[in-house]
């Protein structure tokens, strides 16, 4: 007969390695982004859950199936801390595209979307060039990557991360309270 109670320490070592991994992938994103109070916070967690997991396997040694549940919880961990991060799509993008087009319709369409525009002539290896840049909130990216592949699809865009912005133009996004601290405690964490 099957003995399910042989699976149970494998199984829980796995879910708490994952839990590690994908905290610790996106305590090195927010750290590298600057969040001071999310950080830590996921640190706390991720050695806290780690020291369980690492204690549980090391005490198994003998168990094959312990070993292979921490490295499987690593290995989906990983991956699933980087897909938790992009959907959370937290921070803000710079994006600039470059077209050989009049871009016109492009900012227009960026405008009409309420999206604040800054446009330069420039010169490329081929010729002049028009640069359309805006800074967006990463949760409103894919709404302006649609409307560049809508009106210049053959544009040449990049998307880089912003540390910090200030007196833009910024459209409303829907927002959410995702902090767990009282508003005093992350004002003094996020001033820092």
């Amino acid at each position: 007969m099957f003995d399910c109670s042989a699976l149970e320490l494998p199984l829980l070592i796995f879910v708490a390695e994952v839990c590690v991994v994908s905290a610790s992938t996106l305590r090195i994103i927010f750290t590298a982004r600057g969040h001071t109070v999310l950080a830590p916070m996921l640190g706390m967690f991720e050695i806290t859950t780690w020291l369980f997991a690492i204690g549980k396997t090391m005490q198994n040694l003998d168990n094959f199936a312990c070993s292979l549940a921490f490295a499987l919880g690593f290995t989906l961990g990983s991956g699933l801390g980087i897909l938790i991060e992009k959907r959370l799509a937290m921070g803000t993008v710079a994006v600039r595209v470059i077209t050989h087009r009049d871009a016109a319709d492009l900012i227009e369409a960026l405008r009409s979307a309420s999206f604040g525009v800054t446009c330069i002539d420039g010169e490329g290896s081929t010729g002049a060039v028009q640069i359309v840049m805006t800074v967006v909130k990463r949760k409103q990216l894919g709404e302006v990557v649609a409307l560049i592949e809508r009106h210049h699809p053959q544009a040449f865009y990049a998307v880089d991360e912003v540390q910090a912005a200030a007196a833009g133009i910024f459209p409303s996004v829907a927002r959410r309270r995702t902090g767990v601290l009282p508003a005093a405690l992350r004002s003094f964490f996020t001033a820092s």
